[in-house]
């Protein structure tokens, strides 16, 4: 899904945390939500992974799966 297509409806930094404290934080975070999407970024080398395996096992879409200089960048839609 193209990010124009979208709405980012909140943003997490989560960047200096490792794991599994970022997968923590964006699961609190996306508790809280009813729907949208949460943009997180993270400088964990972890991150693509947990955050792909927590979308998938969480029923959430990971619409972005991003890095650029050490930081990546994830938009999770809540409940898919």
């Amino acid at each position: 899904m193209d990010a124009a297509t979208y709405q980012i409806s909140q943003s997490l930094d989560l960047t200096g945390l490792k794991c599994p404290l970022p997968v923590l934080k964006a699961r609190r975070q996306l508790a809280q939500m009813t729907n949208g999407v949460l943009e997180v970024t993270a400088d964990d080398p972890a991150a693509p992974l947990d955050f792909e395996h927590f979308c998938d096992t969480a029923g959430h879409r990971l619409l972005r799966n991003d890095a650029a200089g050490g930081i990546f960048t994830f938009h999770i839609r809540v409940g898919g």
